[in-house]
């Protein structure tokens, strides 16, 4: 690197290398771009293409109705921005779904957002190079200007992910939080004479403003069962989206329920009962922790100054009478 770096020096000034770098990265770019962006014609997608553009010449044509292009504008990248396996796609899903994001595009547009973020951290770093180079009069180190190109880069890349990761942690939190209480409100409405969807409707409304994660997952519900899907298939697919072992076992017993043909308002007053004593004993739990993290602090916090207030003086007088000697 030796020659190479003084060979760049003398040709092209004292922002050689930081030329030859960006160069190589805008060549690398451009060499693979087209390759990544490029997909693959499916024989199917043309035929059900072709059968749409009818369809899609006469919405256009309708008065008062808009096309939504919006939803297709991430399609030509979509051989990169989301994973070709199915299993990879799904559990990318449901990890979003976990998170909140529901949208048909919520896996591209994550993905496109982590290399927006990427690429705009690699371009601040090139730019905190180039003021360096400017305004200082020895040239950067090949390992310090990768480092600080890279840097940006790197955080920008698992930014969205750890952002995604606290707001699935957040999510879980309030729904398991918040179950007991929709338990309660449901329990009320299906022991007045309400139907189950009826209930769901209502504490939906309800917990709109208090616990907004549970009044969506409640609204979704009645949603699907008004759609005509199975509500073994709904409850199901509640419990798998929550992530909440709660949630998946009272899924687990609305079923069984249905299927055996049991009350469901006896089943929803057992459930919430023990729904109440696991939140009492959470909070016991979060309180009986609360000693064992106090004592580092207060060992930390409080023994110092006792020993220097007990034995101070006795090592000062020590410290006294050892230099009179």
């Amino acid at each position: 690197m030796g020659p190479l770096n003084q060979y760049l020096l003398q040709t092209l000034g004292p922002m050689g290398p930081m030329i030859a770098l960006l160069g190589a990265a805008a060549l690398l770019i451009a060499a693979t771009l087209p390759f990544l962006l490029k997909k693959r014609a499916d024989p199917l997608d043309k035929i059900a293409s072709q059968r749409r553009r009818p369809q899609q010449a006469g919405a256009a044509m309708a008065p008062g109705k808009l096309r939504d292009s919006g939803t297709t504008k991430l399609d030509r990248f979509a051989g990169f921005l989301e994973p070709q396996d199915e299993k990879e796609m799904s559990a990318a899903k449901k990890w979003l779904q976990s998170a909140g994001y529901r949208g048909p595009n919520a896996v591209r547009t994550f993905h496109a957002t982590q290399a927006a973020m990427a690429i705009g951290g690699l371009a601040l770093g090139a730019l905190i190079i180039v003021y360096m180079t400017l305004t200082s009069p020895d040239p950067v180190e090949p390992a310090v200007m990768i480092g600080i190109i890279m840097g940006p880069g790197v955080v920008g890349y698992f930014g969205p992910k750890q952002w995604v990761n606290s707001r699935v942690a957040a999510r879980t939190e309030e729904l398991q939080n918040g179950f007991p209480d929709a338990l309660d409100m449901l329990l009320v409405c299906v022991e007045a004479g309400q139907s189950l969807n009826q209930g769901i409707i209502r504490v939906a409304r309800e917990l709109a403003q208090s616990c907004p994660a549970i009044s969506e997952e409640f609204a979704l519900i009645a949603y699907e069962i008004k759609a005509g899907k199975d509500k073994a298939t709904v409850m199901r697919n509640f419990g798998e989206r929550s992530g909440v072992s709660d949630i998946q076992s009272f899924a687990t017993v609305m079923i069984q329920s249905q299927t055996f043909g049991t009350s469901i308002a006896e089943a929803l007053r057992i459930y919430a009962a023990d729904m109440r004593d696991k939140r009492i004993m959470r909070a016991e739990e979060a309180a009986n922790k609360i000693p064992t993290k106090m004592t580092l602090g207060t060992m930390a916090f409080t023994v110092p100054p006792l020993l220097i207030i007990l034995v101070g003086p006795s090592v000062y007088d020590m410290v006294v009478s050892f230099g009179n000697m």
